[in-house]
Formats: C-alpha cells, structure tokens, sequence
C-alpha cells in the first residue's frame, strides 16, 4: 500500500452534495482561479465557469476524494478556452496615428506667470502668506503647516482658503492666465 503524497487528498472527506462541496472548497478553488487571471473579478467568472461544468458531469465523478483535481483541470482548460476565442482589437495598418504634438509652453511666459504670481503672494497679508508658502512652495502638509504656525489644522484652512480666494481675484493674475 502507498502512502498519498498529498496530505489533502487522503484526509478529504466525500461530499453529500455540491452545495457542500462549494461552501467547503470554494475560497481554495478561488485562490487557484486567481492564480490564472490577473483580474479578481475575472478569476470568480472563471471559477463560476468551471464550477457550472463540474456540476453538470457531478454524477458522473465516481471518486469524489478527487473533485479538487477535476474542478482545478476545468479552471485550467476553462481558461485556455477563454483565452484561444479572445477578440483581437488591434488591427496592423500601414502609418502609425501619431497624436498632434502639443506646442512647447513659452518659457518666457511661464517666466512671466511666476513672476506675477509671486508678486499676487506677496501681496497677501504676511499670515496668509507664510500659509501659503508653507502648503504650497514647501509642499507641507495642512497638519505640518498648523506646527509650523503653532496653529491648529482649521486655522491653517480658512486662512490657505482665504489666500487662494484672494489669488483668483487678483487682476494682475486674470491678465496673464488669459
């Protein structure tokens, strides 16, 4: 008599029904359709598939210690199926579609843009400003920005939300954006 190698395999219990066969090794044979597909929602479409045709032969499996084998085979051969009638929607054409290039900015207008918009910030009332600077030139967080301040969290919103208000209404901001 041999020992099985699969561990498993010899302490698998027969199953009643199917019902009780999925409910028991459903999140295994999902974890198998996983590794197949790269899509979650794929890999339970496939483990859908492969469960509806082990229903089906469900009768005709005599040795029900080996339903995992069968269920991870049609998996396999599902998927192959899936992936031999998939739609081809690439079709080779002679010239190549090239995007429109998109002009390179002027640098002397962005140039300009910051200049203006460094003078809009300068502007701003000096606690504003540092705000301001701290959220945005230093890329703090609102809670780094508070510390610095020695200021809490909301004070540092109303003020950066205040600022930036002031900013869109700056008229020498809304002649140059135009």
């Amino acid at each position: 008599m041999t020992t099985p190698v699969c561990t498993s395999a010899s302490t698998a219990a027969v199953f009643p029904s199917f019902s009780s066969y999925v409910r028991a090794r459903g999140p295994v044979l999902l974890r198998a359709a996983r590794s197949l597909t790269a899509n979650p929602n794929d890999a339970e479409d496939l483990l859908q598939t492969a469960l509806t045709k082990t229903f089906v032969a469900w009768e005709r499996i005599e040795d029900h210690r080996a339903l995992d084998g069968y269920v991870r085979r049609a998996l396999v051969n599902t998927r192959t199926s899936q992936w031999r009638r998939r739609k081809v929607e690439e079709f080779a054409c002679d010239e190549l579609p090239e995007p429109d290039p998109v002009p390179a900015p002027d640098p002397a207008e962005l140039q300009g843009l910051r200049d203006a918009m460094w003078r809009a910030v300068m502007r701003l009332p000096a606690r504003q400003r540092a705000m301001v600077v701290l959220r945005y030139y230093e890329d703090l967080s609102e809670a780094q920005t508070a510390e610095v301040m020695e200021v809490s969290v909301g004070t540092v919103k109303s003020a950066v939300s205040r600022a930036l208000a002031k900013l869109r209404e700056d008229p020498e901001l809304a002649m140059t954006v135009m």
